[in-house]
């Protein structure tokens, strides 16, 4: 299992999170509001409202989902960042695996 952190514009992450839902490329996606992000991008300190996708899969689906991720949201450089879970309740384990199967 591993967690995948990924900050979205603020009003994007439940579209976001329920197309990675859909496609059974995670179990379970929790949403985060009123992050705020502040950061270097093209020669300026930018500060901006985001949400927080806290995403949990399995370790074998982080490229399909990295490359999903890619391809639905509107940054140019999105924050897609991999956590590996060293121990987790064995039962959330299984479903989670059970849930992320039917993606195969």
């Amino acid at each position: 299992m591993v967690i995948v952190l990924c900050t979205v514009p603020s009003g994007k992450g439940e579209e976001i999170a329920e197309k990675i839902i859909n496609t059974r490329l995670a179990g379970c996606i929790n949403i985060i509001s009123n992050v705020k992000s502040i950061y270097h991008w093209q020669g300026k300190v930018e500060k901006d409202s985001e949400e927080l996708l806290v995403i949990k899969t399995r370790k074998d689906l982080f490229e399909n989902l990295k490359d999903f991720i890619k391809q639905n949201h509107p940054y140019t450089v999105p924050e897609i960042v991999e956590i590996e879970v060293k121990n987790v309740n064995q039962e959330y384990l299984e479903w989670l695996i059970n849930e992320t199967q039917k993606n195969v």
